[in-house]
């Protein structure tokens, strides 16, 4: 395999791992937590769309029960958002791990 040839290859790849970056920000990941009391809404470029809070949680003397549900909630749906980028990510690269790529 000459160097030109890997060159080509390489641009190739970046230019589909850019394209993947961009769809990521329309990908959508939607998770629950508390048994569905709290929902969480997020983009695979990892900005948060919505939290939703069943109204019984607010009406509640509970709030660090409702802190706790709410960070389960985001960190499921930040661990989701991340698996799917890796995911599109990986079907570029092959599988090959690339440091610093995600």
């Amino acid at each position: 395999m000459n160097i030109q040839k890997m060159m080509k290859q390489a641009q190739q790849m970046q230019t589909k791992m850019a394209q993947v970056q961009e769809d990521l920000k329309n990908e959508v990941v939607d998770v629950s937590a508390g048994g569905g009391a709290v929902k969480v809404s997020i983009t695979g470029d990892l900005q948060v769309n919505s939290i939703t809070v069943d109204p019984s949680l607010l009406d509640s003397d509970e709030a660090e029960m409702v802190q706790d549900i709410l960070t389960a909630a985001m960190n499921e749906a930040i661990r989701s958002a991340q698996q799917l980028a890796s995911v599109k990510m990986g079907e570029v690269t092959g599988g090959m791990n690339i440091p610093g790529l995600m």
